[in-house]
């Protein structure tokens, strides 16, 4: 089984070198490692280039790049990471157990920083996830590269797709839910503060639910983007 690990990154030139170090010896084993850039105006594609075995050049949005990098990946599994998240130290033979009975699943999270709050919130995610069947994009979802085309890939909008994709996926199973984490920043949350990046979160999510559109919803997320999804 040989993954293709995908990370889409947008200035994040501080931190890509430390996560893509931590995937080389995956890429030492045989597994790659796609890094697709949006538009980024730091150094970013300069310091991945040399630990990826791709750096694309995508179109500006988290859904269009994952596509694309879905689109040359040679993997059997599809694995989307975030820049600043971190695999546990298992996560092939994770992987691979959870897909012998399963076509897609997600890690457990746990969020690095300061707050306390963060462990909560992090238990929360998880417990949510694994009622729902729901994943989001800090719990760095596989899914066989079969499911991912038959599901037509990543849903284009600007927010929630994690959330759209999911959805789309339990038509064909359940998730597998494994125990073990991978290790999140908690940089967003503290910047923009945990509890009102908590409550911008429910107030999207009930929106989505209830039919607002992710292009309207967009509007009224950029400041947490890319961190607490």
């Amino acid at each position: 089984m040989k993954l293709s690990l995908i990370l889409p990154v947008l200035d994040e030139a501080d931190g890509i070198a430390a996560t893509l170090a931590s995937l080389q010896p995956l890429r030492a084993v045989g597994h790659e490692v796609i890094v697709v850039d949006g538009g980024s105006t730091d150094a970013t594609v300069a310091r991945a280039e040399p630990l990826a075995d791709r750096v694309l050049a995508g179109a500006a949005g988290r859904a269009r790049q994952m596509n694309a990098g879905a689109a040359v990946a040679r993997g059997d599994v599809l694995v989307f990471l975030h820049a600043d998240t971190r695999l546990p130290e298992h996560a092939v033979s994770v992987i691979r157990s959870a897909l012998r009975y399963r076509l897609w699943g997600r890690f457990d999270v746990q969020i690095e920083g300061r707050s306390g709050m963060l462990r909560v919130v992090a238990s929360f995610m998880n417990l949510r996830s694994r009622l729902t069947g729901i994943a989001t994009g800090d719990q760095a979802l596989f899914i066989s590269r079969a499911a991912f085309a038959a599901v037509g890939g990543y849903p284009e909008q600007p927010l929630m797709e994690d959330i759209e994709l999911s959805k789309r996926l339990k038509r064909l199973g359940p998730p597998a839910c494994p125990h073990e984490r991978v290790v999140t920043s908690g940089r967003r949350w503290e910047q923009y503060g945990v509890w009102p990046t908590i409550l911008l979160m429910w107030r999207l999510r009930f929106d989505y639910w209830r039919g607002v559109p992710a292009e309207r919803l967009a509007l009224h997320y950029q400041p947490a983007r890319r961190g607490a999804e």
